[in-house]
């Protein structure tokens, strides 16, 4: 059976590695290349040099979209892991109607965002509206309206993963734990969360990851106002891209920035949690 995987195996490979090229690996180099180039459609580009870089970096929106991104990222990050695991706790100790409440908390991540984004704006709106104010009356209420909702979204999802590397935990290690007299806080401190660091792991990367890319979210939430002051990362590419003449290649030079910046965060996130893996 291992030789004749072996041998079957390009065969099988080779559909996926297609798709994967003609799909990916040839937009993405075709799209670094635009980046470098004056265009208005992929026909007609120019070659300039490292003009719409020197843009990227004068532009006060992208640079404001960044520290704004980066701001929402790690309060989401902490936020919705710390109340995951919190959750996953909670829904591990046996009590009744836990697969009710699993699969509620759960149901928000199966909706839409561009539709989640309006839902929770005519919430919010609707709450901001008693004090005169809205979503959009400045960037902090924009911000926090982000986060809940993000929250919303992805707490359902990252309990789950909790949930099964919290179950994967070998019973006799809590038992000794206890024997030997460690009180709850001492179990979950030194058994828990370091038998549950491969799923710290995961959730971290897909919470940092997801919050760095958040777009539908963000244009149906707030679209950026005020004045593009709660314009995330995607949406600030988006709109220099769509939205203003001329400047094409500069939103591609920033799409590139972009996926610098979060496959090295990304990455860098990845190694230190896996380390943590690795000592315990």
């Amino acid at each position: 059976m291992e030789k004749a995987i072996k041998r079957y195996f390009p065969i099988f490979v080779l559909p996926t590695m297609i798709a994967f090229t003609l799909g990916f690996i040839i937009p993405f180099a075709e799209g670094v290349y635009l980046s470098f180039c004056k265009f208005t459609t992929v026909n007609d580009a120019k070659f300039i040099g490292l003009s719409n870089y020197a843009k990227v970096f004068k532009d006060s929106t992208f640079v404001h979209a960044f520290w704004y991104t980066a701001a929402f990222t790690v309060v989401s990050v902490i936020l919705i892991n710390v109340l995951a695991f919190a959750v996953a706790l909670l829904l591990t100790k046996g009590i009744k109607g836990t697969n009710v409440f699993r699969t509620v908390f759960f149901m928000p991540n199966l909706i839409g965002g561009i539709v989640l984004g309006y839902i929770w704006q005519l919430l919010l709106n609707g709450i901001l509206m008693k004090f005169s104010r809205t979503l959009t009356y400045s960037s902090t209420f924009g911000f926090w309206g982000l986060v809940i909702l993000m929250c919303w979204q992805q707490i359902g999802y990252m309990m789950i993963i909790y949930i099964a590397g919290i179950q994967n935990i070998p019973g006799e290690l809590i038992e000794a734990a206890e024997i030997d007299g460690a009180t709850k806080r001492q179990v979950l401190k030194s058994v828990t969360i370091p038998m549950v660091m491969p799923s710290i792991t995961v959730c971290t990367f897909l919470t940092l990851t997801n919050s760095f890319k958040l777009f539908d979210q963000n244009l149906a939430l707030t679209n950026g106002e005020p004045s593009k002051m709660s314009e995330m990362l995607a949406l600030n590419i988006f709109t220099t891209f769509y939205g203003r003449a001329g400047y094409e290649g500069v939103g591609q030079a920033k799409a590139v920035i972009f996926f610098i910046l979060v496959a090295a965060i990304a990455l860098t996130q990845n190694y230190l949690t896996r380390r943590k893996e690795v000592q315990q």
